[in-house]
């Protein structure tokens, strides 16, 4: 195994995003709660070509079709690489957050946004799960919880930047745990995902 981080490719850009998604006249949907839903998805085991990927995203925010190449390009991007870094052996997977330049705030809310959408994208397949462990069950009442208090911090000091990051890094383990259960390895030894 290589020691450089070739196979670690960085999301989208959280404001890139958010503006084409306003050019294409979405305002319900944030960015965060929108990659949630796609690694919900992924988590229980949809997969989608380019051309149904782009329909179901477009159903999601209530539009005919997506008419800008753009954010076609750049949702078709942040499908991949999702799909890559949870499929990943290093545990590479980014939550799509606004940087920190943003206020605290926003942040939690954002993170709230993509626990929201994690379990919606997750529920519209979990069928296809007759059962889950318990850990699952229990990893998947956290996020809703943390979807529910996100955004109740309004004080902004150095402890809840830090409180901030650490359930940001539950989260980001959480989803991983919820993907490898729902989606077990194929029995091919050496098999790893191509990034491009």
């Amino acid at each position: 195994m290589t020691d450089d981080n070739s196979s670690i490719v960085q999301l989208p850009d959280f404001d890139t995003l958010a503006n084409n998604l306003i050019e294409e006249g979405v305002l319900t949907v944030s960015p965060s709660e929108l990659h949630g839903i796609l690694a919900g998805h992924l988590a229980a085991g949809a997969r989608f070509d380019p051309d149904t990927l782009l329909r179901v995203v477009a159903e999601l925010m209530d539009l005919d079709i997506l008419s800008g190449e753009k954010i076609k390009l750049i949702l078709l991007e942040l499908y991949q690489i999702t799909l890559a870094q949870l499929q990943s052996t290093e545990f590479s997977l980014q939550l799509l957050m606004p940087d920190d330049v943003h206020q605290l705030e926003q942040r939690a809310d954002a993170l709230g946004d993509w626990c929201s959408g994690f379990l919606s994208g997750f529920g519209l397949y979990a069928a296809r799960h007759a059962q889950l462990s318990e850990e699952v069950t229990e990893t998947l009442h956290d996020l809703a919880q943390i979807a529910q208090i996100a955004a109740e911090s309004e004080a902004a000091g150095d402890e809840d930047e830090a409180d901030l990051m650490e359930v940001y890094e539950y989260v980001r383990m959480a989803a991983l745990l919820v993907f490898t259960e729902c989606n077990p390895e194929p029995d091919e030894p050496g098999k790893q995902p191509v990034l491009h």
